[in-house]
């Protein structure tokens, strides 16, 4: 009877274990397909937000949720379209970014505490959570290393062009650190995985 019980957490270990090796895979290629297609991603974030914005509306017509949880969503979902204004560049302390990142927690308080109180089945308040708060952050999450292969602008120039840089050397001499997901991935791939040294013949 133990030697099955203690089996069961080794396997509940092993599972945890692929779940986030295939998570962490997934994250790798999504973030490569965005560097690499940043405008499809860019519509894809867009019509993910009017989706969810469409949500918050059928809330407003056909369910009985707080008034207040569904304008915070919707503000929410406005803030992340003024984010898109400038995608892929994303500025983290702009006012937009700061105000999404705020309601996500706001958000996340104010369903916990409805659902909390009022019983709805486990896959319904999936579906609340999934579709309404954790798509498009992860989206635009996922979406951040995009940042990182952004072209200098010409709102960009105005500071680099005292002394003797330009635009775009600045541009490339600042370009040794990248602070993205794909670079974490990138480091934690570098170090963590045994590389296999090429034979030449």
């Amino acid at each position: 009877m133990w030697f099955l019980y203690f089996l069961s957490w080794i396997a509940l270990i092993v599972q945890i274990s692929f779940i986030t090796v295939a998570i962490a895979a997934g994250l790798y290629y999504l973030a490569e397909l965005v560097e690499e297609y940043t405008v499809i991603s860019k519509k894809i974030i867009l019509w993910m937000t009017f989706l969810t914005l469409g949500c918050y509306v059928c809330f407003l017509l056909f369910e009985e949720l707080p008034n207040m949880m569904v304008v915070c969503g919707i503000v929410s979902q406005v803030a992340h379209l003024y984010i898109l204004k400038t995608f892929p560049f994303v500025v983290i302390f702009s006012p937009e970014f700061i105000i999404a990142v705020i309601l996500i927690f706001i958000n996340h308080y104010l369903a916990f505490q409805y659902f909390s109180t009022v019983y709805y089945s486990f896959s319904e308040v999936m579906a609340y959570f999934t579709l309404c708060l954790w798509m498009v952050p992860f989206a635009l999450f996922v979406s951040l290393s995009a940042n990182e292969n952004v072209l200098p602008t010409v709102t960009e120039s105005r500071p680099l062009l005292g002394g003797d840089n330009d635009v775009v050397s600045n541009y490339f001499s600042k370009k040794g650190k990248k602070y993205g997901l794909l670079s974490l991935f990138n480091y934690l791939k570098d170090t963590l995985l045994v590389q296999r040294s090429k034979k030449t013949f």
